[in-house]
């Protein structure tokens, strides 16, 4: 794929992440839900791989936080759950384990670091566990929407369309 392919394909997530937090997004716990970039974190994840899928997911946390749409939390979710969506696939070319990638990325793991992330940056401080369920009722759902688009536009069996090969 040409740098000029990869690049355009990453600002259309990076766009649609953006434009859809001010559309897409509900109330969860202590944060707010964005069901939408956890589909883009396993769309990038599977078509691009984990590297620019992580890129994706910290621009969209960045431009969601200079327009107010979101809290400082979309980076350690978002990012930890692009990078497994994407490197799971990779290492497996199946798509249930992008979006389990996703789902504990996210939802697990995003949430954990998050505790010690809000103490230090936001000055909240709460339990271990405090942004698990929100992070999981967001994570989850898209993460799965993520998987149904994926199983629309990519036969079982075959592998993206060459948007992550290289070309020679």
């Amino acid at each position: 794929m040409s740098k000029t392919r990869l690049l355009t394909t990453m600002a259309v997530f990076i766009a649609l992440g953006t434009v859809t937090a001010q559309l897409i997004w509900f109330p969860a716990g202590v944060s707010r839900a964005y069901p939408v970039q956890h589909a883009v974190n396993v769309l990038a994840g599977v078509l691009l791989g984990p590297g620019p899928a992580v890129i994706i997911a910290f621009m969209i946390g960045l431009l969601r936080n200079m327009l107010g749409l979101g809290t400082l939390l979309a980076f350690p979710g978002g990012m930890i759950g692009a990078f497994l969506a994407g490197y799971f696939y990779k290492k497996t070319h199946k798509r249930g384990l992008a979006v389990i990638g996703e789902g504990i990325g996210s939802g697990v793991i995003g949430a954990l670091i998050s505790v010690p992330f809000a103490h230090l940056f936001m000055g909240s401080a709460v339990g271990a566990f405090a942004f698990m369920p929100a992070f999981l009722v967001s994570s989850i759902p898209g993460a799965i929407i993520g998987w149904f688009i994926l199983s629309k536009i990519i036969k079982p069996g075959s592998t993206p369309f060459p948007i992550n090969q290289t070309t020679k």
